[in-house]
């Protein structure tokens, strides 16, 4: 659920007469069993914060296992949220607020919390049995271990039961609001606007109305509990943000690809076809472009990765922008048939939204350990570009700019999102429909024999792109065959020529080689840094505010983030020759830094993470001193 809003709201009423502590920043973490609701309640509280108008991050965190045992460390589930009255760039390193609905979920999650920060702890699950199963010898509540943070117990379910006693729900049903009790606590600690919340829920339980009602009862009683009880002194407050104007809506990474590929089917004029087998943590791609029917857009969910492809690419032989949404495991399987793509030199769009690997490895976490398998992994020589989204937002822009590259070049296009982005949100700036590029497809609409033999030539090349006429089938006069092996050149029949194969094999690579990419951007303030740090993909913002840190520090650290990765930028050797130090965070073993060394000749610093969670800001800091003062070689 999202809501569209202005950014010029105003604060809202503190409550209780309590005294109000103004805050810039404040990170919220709520963890639970995977059974009690935590990314609903971070969700809920997160399109409340949107719509009061502060700047935002989410780090969704959860198992891959739809429920794991209760109570026990791998079933822990958290959603942690970073919000500010000014622009942020990453879901935050450690939390203010740790929400604990059970002993799990505080053994999983108190080594983040600092000391002095804020720990809720819901005490009707602190029972012998639920301690005992995570480790604790007693009752980490009561035996003094916790003396260093600021600690409020609340028995949520016993005070969630009482709230709802009169509604007629039994009494599991009637803990299981207890996150909404949470939730209502904390919107009343915060300063939130609740009546998003109450519609949310009305709508979410329509078919349910005394579900809906429970659940806003739970709320209002949290929020009830905050005013009433002695225990809170205080409420905080966190002003809007000054985002540039215009009208903004929360929204993941995974919903901007979504609206990405609509708007690029509304900008070129051609029907959008979506050929996907469900995989974590890409599905909801599918999820919300198969809501969109009236703009034109097909889905097809497919029996496996390569049906999927496999249609995407037969829409695309047909006229339609083609689509396939996958993670790493279906990248795997879905190769061939991009190669056959690269091979019919038609337009195709696959999205690979990256997960822990390899094999199953780790489907709800993060990581960026696909490059390599993006830029080379296919049989032959089949090179295509390669783009990466930095933000839940840029994944509209990223969208767009590999879908006018496909169409325009007639190629398939990998575009490298991964789970922190799919499943992380922001507030995102919605642009103006009409100022967004339109690019057409061209396409081939009569014969074009170069010999006048009024044949059509399906492999004869545009003289500036390099790119082969599309043609649409059933258009007269320009029949053509198609297939995976290799082709003449401009005839297009089959070819077994070892001449004709090289030609081929260099003119695929070279309009590749030749798609025009913006120059890469430094940012050095003073022009004099002698390190760089240079990312791609997600950690984007964790760079940037390790290097905000960093430069606080008094330090000069200079910072370049490259959205294309295959073209790289023309100006890229350059700027890298610049630096004393280039040092590249990934969330692999290092691998854009290895192509960087092979292609560029420079000795790139490679610091890498694959733990199945973004970098912290707090880490990328230390790192860039470490390199800054002679500790790390």
């Amino acid at each position: 659920m999202t809501s569209d809003t202005a950014v010029d709201h105003l604060p809202a009423a503190s409550g209780g007469g309590r005294e109000v502590v103004e805050r810039d920043r404040v990170v919220i973490r709520f963890a639970g069993d995977s059974g009690d609701g935590m990314q609903l309640t971070g969700d809920r509280f997160t399109s409340e914060t949107a719509a009061f108008g502060n700047d935002l991050s989410t780090l969704p965190n959860f198992p891959a296992e739809i429920r794991a045992p209760a109570g026990t460390l791998p079933g822990v589930s958290s959603f942690q949220l970073h919000f500010a009255n000014y622009d942020i760039l990453t879901p935050g390193d450690r939390p203010d607020v740790l929400v604990a609905m059970n002993p799990a979920a505080l053994k999983a999650n108190i080594g983040d919390l600092p000391p002095g920060g804020i720990l809720i702890a819901n005490t009707d699950e602190f029972t012998k049995r639920n301690l005992t199963k995570v480790g604790y010898e007693s009752n980490p509540l009561e035996d003094g271990s916790l003396d260093q943070y600021t600690v409020y117990p609340v028995a949520m379910a016993t005070l969630t039961r009482g709230a709802l006693e009169g509604t007629g729900l039994s009494k599991k049903d009637a803990e299981r609001a207890k996150n909404m009790f949470a939730l209502g606590l904390l919107s009343w600690m915060y300063n939130r606007p609740h009546e998003g919340t109450e519609r949310f829920l009305r709508e979410k339980f329509a078919r349910r109305p005394e579900l809906a009602e429970a659940n806003i009862l739970a709320f209002r009683a949290g929020h009830a509990y905050g005013e009433t009880t002695e225990a809170f002194a205080v409420t905080y407050q966190v002003a809007p943000a000054k985002l540039e104007v215009g009208t903004y809506r929360q929204i993941t990474g995974n919903t901007a690809l979504a609206y990405g590929i609509v708007a690029a089917g509304q900008l070129s004029g051609l029907p959008v076809f979506l050929g996907s087998y469900p995989i974590t943590p890409a599905s909801d791609i599918l999820h919300e472009l198969s809501k969109h029917k009236a703009f034109g857009v097909t889905t097809f969910q497919a029996e496996d990765e390569i049906a999927g492809v496999g249609a995407a690419l037969g829409a695309a032989f047909g006229g339609a922008l083609g689509v396939t949404t996958t993670s790493g495991p279906g990248i795997s399987l879905k190769s061939e048939t991009i190669g056959l793509a690269v091979a019919l030199e038609l337009p195709l769009l696959v999205v690979d939204v990256q997960r822990g690997g390899p094999s199953t490895g780790l489907p709800t976490k993060t990581e960026q350990a696909d490059l390599l398998q993006a830029l080379h992994g296919r049989n032959g020589e089949a090179p295509l570009p390669v783009i990466a989204p930095r933000s839940p937002g840029d994944c509209f822009d990223a969208v767009l700019e590999a879908a006018k590259i496909a169409v325009t070049y007639r190629t398939p296009v990998i575009l490298l999102s991964d789970g922190s982005l799919a499943n992380g949100s922001e507030p995102w700036k919605v642009p103006d429909a009409e100022s967004l590029p339109r690019f057409d497809p061209g396409f081939a609409t009569e014969p074009n024999a170069p010999d006048g033999s009024g044949e059509f030539w399906p492999y004869l090349r545009d003289a500036d792109t390099l790119a082969r006429p599309w043609a649409v089938p059933g258009t007269p006069g320009l029949e053509h065959r198609i297939g995976g092996l290799e082709k003449a050149d401009g005839r297009g029949g089959i070819s077994y020529d070892p001449d004709n194969h090289d030609r081929m094999v260099r003119l695929r690579a070279a309009k590749i080689d030749g798609i025009p990419v913006p120059d890469v951007e430094v940012d050095d303030p003073d022009g004099d840094a002698e390190m760089l740090v240079l990312g791609w993909g997600s950690t984007y913002g964790p760079i940037g505010a390790g290097a905000r840190r960093v430069r606080a520090l008094g330090h000069k650290v200079a910072q370049a983030h490259l959205r294309h990765l295959n073209p790289l930028p023309a100006n890229l050797g350059e700027v890298l020759s610049r630096y004393r130090t280039v040092v590249v965070p990934e969330m692999n073993l290092g691998q854009l830094a290895s192509v960087l060394r092979a292609r560029y000749l420079v000795d790139v610093k490679s610091y890498t993470k694959v733990a199945g969670l973004p970098f912290k800001a707090e880490e990328l800091q230390d790192v860039f001193l470490e390199y800054l003062n002679g500790v790390r070689a």
